[in-house]
């Protein structure tokens, strides 16, 4: 997937991460330090997302979002060091697409573009973008199938999203709250509690015998791994 993404963000070496985040994905990136500049590139290049922290300089990321939804459909992405419910709520209420709560990872925020991206259909080259294979497992994000040793396996949006960021770094050690963050734009009531319940239906999907898995692995007060290499 190769998309447009307009980052608007004051804090200039968080804007430079995400930007050099972007870049890596195969993503073109435009950054942007207040919202009258944020408004302004919007109509100029007509991003195929826009990534919008809420505290901006000169109009902030709520009259921003106002203003996007009024005039376009791009899909808007909010970050927010205020993680209370109104202004989450507000944010939602105002059209944004999904938000994350400061501080993250620039992994589980490329996590969080792709299922927006995903979701909204935009970004060009979609066909190229690669299986993702691990421990016998190929997930695929453009058709959305799962293969287990060649034979197609059903699984749930949230379970695909966790099982396609596992694949991705196999032999890395998620925490729940890691991969309850890849749930966020398919099961946004979901707790960290819910991640073992993913987990433990994947198992059921992918291992031969659930109880004694070799492929998802628990790290004893960690959280989980996928086990295998490529």
């Amino acid at each position: 997937m190769c998309a447009h993404v307009l980052v608007a963000e004051d804090d200039e070496m968080q804007a430079e991460l995400i930007r050099r985040s972007l870049l890596a994905e195969g993503h073109t990136a435009t950054v942007v330090h207040d919202g009258s500049a944020a408004l302004d590139a919007a109509r100029r290049l007509r991003p195929d997302l826009v990534v919008l922290d809420l505290m901006l300089p000169v109009i902030d990321g709520f009259g921003v979002c106002r203003v996007l939804r009024r005039d376009d459909d791009v899909p808007v992405l909010m970050l927010t060091a205020r993680s209370t419910e109104d202004d989450v709520l507000l944010g939602l209420e105002l059209g944004a697409d999904d938000y994350m709560t400061k501080p993250y990872s620039p992994r589980e925020l490329m996590a969080r573009i792709r299922t927006v991206l995903r979701r909204s259909g935009r970004g060009a080259d979609r066909r190229e973008e690669p299986v993702v294979r691990a421990a016998g497992i190929a997930v695929d994000p453009v058709r959305h199938e799962v293969l287990c040793d060649g034979a197609g396996v059903e699984c749930t949006p949230a379970e695909f999203e966790i099982l396609l960021a596992m694949a991705a770094e196999p032999e890395r050690v998620f925490t729940r709250r890691q991969l309850l963050e890849c749930t966020r734009g398919t099961d946004r009531a979901s707790t960290e509690r819910a991640v073992d319940v993913h987990i433990m239906n994947l198992r059921k999907k992918i291992e031969a015998d659930p109880r004694r898995p070799v492929r998802l692995l628990t790290v004893f007060g960690v959280g989980y791994k996928l086990s295998g290499g490529r």
